[in-house]
């Protein structure tokens, strides 16, 4: 009798968490439809060049992180959640990137950012060189440089910019300018003595130096730019703020010293200055505005440090000016912090954030002129299931408790990570922790002190001109080669020579008709 009431109570509560309109097969129907037409339309291709590149990058934002955060904006709208559209989700084309590293199945941050900014797979742990490079030698990165798609960018006298929420000096920004045998080179202060004495540049030095004109700098990490034991301008009495470079030298001061004569270089470190910022007046800017990785959005100080989403809109007005057009690497990077932790509740709201710079960043440019691209360079070993109900909070608990020790268990998990917890014995009761806690660690499976990545292929959203080419499953470098042939800028660009491709072509057919007829 008990498992009746039981089950019927299931079936009613599972029948009032259906929307009435979902109910009527009508409703299905029509929305399949509405997406059918929107298909047929893409059979009109938009081969425009683009003048516009924007690439998102969401660190360690695989694809059950990406269905997790759709139902979280959705229910953060106090909606159900599962029915929600991410700005990325309405994006007409999407692909699967392969992300394994040259020499690792389960990839790094350094290695997949030479794919998808450089074109060209590498060992992991090394930014901005080939597979030659073994991580940590200094002695093999000579004549293995590869440049990236800013680079290309650059040289075809575009604008181009960078935009993180990690530090500047971080893998996956540190691609876009850098060339180093290990990516955590971030200041000397970081580098072992065989590789200064070898040669080699930390990362912030080759920020400053490699690619000098990049109009738009903006993160964190401060402390690498500035000498050791130098007071942080927002933390002064915290040793662990203080700056680290060894050679001495103010690489801000030095950023500044780069910029042509009369060209305006503005540094800011706080968002006051950010967001009153004159941008008609302002040819160069470099914002750090942590001293290292900036803060999770859901802790963020609104009065001193800007969202991503801030960042980005100041760095679109920026970079419009320039009339050749722009390159812009925007990257969600405390996503993969998140779930390294195994802290969902915070990488989930980092995926919210990125998608929000996103829907912002499509409503200062236009399709017609302007690539966008919102990928990931890897997963993680992050899921969420145990047959939750329509509506269930995304971080709540699973409706069932295990069939094995009787203990409930929240729909979120880890494969491995901090959250692996025992408790007399036996697995932790999570009714007895606050699991909606913004840096409760999910449970996982195998005690880790850091959650790993995962293997699995990352999606390739893309929108704009020649945005078609990105389809089906891709190895991850192709993504700069398909963004570059689409801007015409980079080593392939046979097809730019003609008019302005079919499209223009086909612009041109009625004139040429019209003075055929009057010969």
């Amino acid at each position: 009798m008990k498992a009746f009431l039981l089950t019927l109570l299931a079936q009613l509560c599972s029948a009032s968490l259906v929307p009435e309109r979902e109910k009527d097969p009508e409703y299905w129907r029509q929305q399949a439809q509405e997406t059918l037409r929107d298909a047929l339309r893409l059979q009109h291709l938009n081969q425009n060049v683009a003048k516009n590149l924007i690439l998102f990058l969401g660190d360690g934002m695989g694809v059950s992180t990406v269905t997790a955060a759709r139902i979280l904006k959705g229910q953060l709208q106090h909606r159900k959640g599962e029915e929600s559209l991410l700005e990325m989700d309405k994006f007409p084309y999407v692909a699967l990137a392969k992300t394994y590293n040259t020499n690792a199945q389960v990839p790094d941050s350094a290695g997949t950012a030479t794919a998808y900014l450089c074109g060209v797979k590498a060992n992991e742990g090394t930014v901005g060189v080939s597979a030659g490079v073994t991580r940590d030698r200094c002695n093999t990165t000579k004549g293995q440089e590869v440049t990236s798609i800013l680079r290309w960018a650059k040289d075809e006298g575009k604008a181009v910019g960078i935009v993180t929420t990690t530090r500047v000096t971080h893998a996956t920004p540190s691609a876009a300018y850098a060339h180093s045998a290990n990516r955590d080179w971030y200041s000397d202060g970081e580098m072992p003595l065989d590789a200064l004495e070898g040669g080699c540049k930390d990362i912030a030095r080759q920020l400053v130096e490699n690619i000098p004109d990049i109009e738009v700098i903006l993160g964190g990490g401060r402390k690498y730019m500035f000498p050791k034991n130098t007071s942080d301008v927002e933390y002064p009495q915290e040793e662990r703020h203080r700056g680290t470079r060894l050679d001495g030298k103010d690489l801000v001061q030095a950023w500044h010293d780069t910029k042509p004569a009369g060209k305006v270089a503005k540094y800011v470190w706080h968002r006051r200055e950010l967001l009153a910022l004159n941008v008609s007046r302002v040819d160069f800017l470099l914002g750090l505005f942590e001293p290292g990785d900036m803060v999770y959005e859901l802790d963020r100080n609104n009065e001193t440090d800007p969202s991503l989403s801030e960042m980005v809109a100041v760095a679109i007005r920026m970079l419009q000016k320039n009339p050749r057009g722009f390159f812009l690497l925007v990257e969600g990077g405390r996503i993969d912090h998140g779930h390294h932790e195994g802290k969902a509740k915070q990488a989930l709201h980092e995926a919210v954030e990125l998608d929000r710079a996103v829907g912002l960043a499509g409503r200062l440019t236009s399709p017609r002129d302007t690539l966008s691209v919102v990928t990931a360079d890897h997963s993680h070993v992050f899921t969420f299931g145990g047959y939750t109900p329509r509506g269930n909070p995304i971080f709540g608990l699973a409706p069932m408790q295990s069939d094995v020790d009787r203990k409930p268990f929240t729909s979120i998990l880890y494969g491995n990570g901090p959250g692996y917890k025992i408790v007399g014995g036996e697995r932790e009761n999570v009714s007895a922790v606050d699991f909606a806690h913004a840096n409760y660690q999910a449970q996982a499976a195998v005690p880790l002190r850091q959650e790993t990545h995962g293997g699995e292929d990352v999606a390739v959203f893309a929108r704009g001109p020649m945005a078609h080419l990105l389809h089906g499953v891709h190895e991850q470098n192709y993504i700069p080669h398909a963004m570059a042939y689409a801007a015409c800028i980079g080593p392939n660009r046979a097809h730019c020579s003609s008019a302005a491709r079919p499209a223009a072509t086909a612009t041109l057919l009625p004139v040429l008709l019209l003075l055929l007829l009057l010969c």
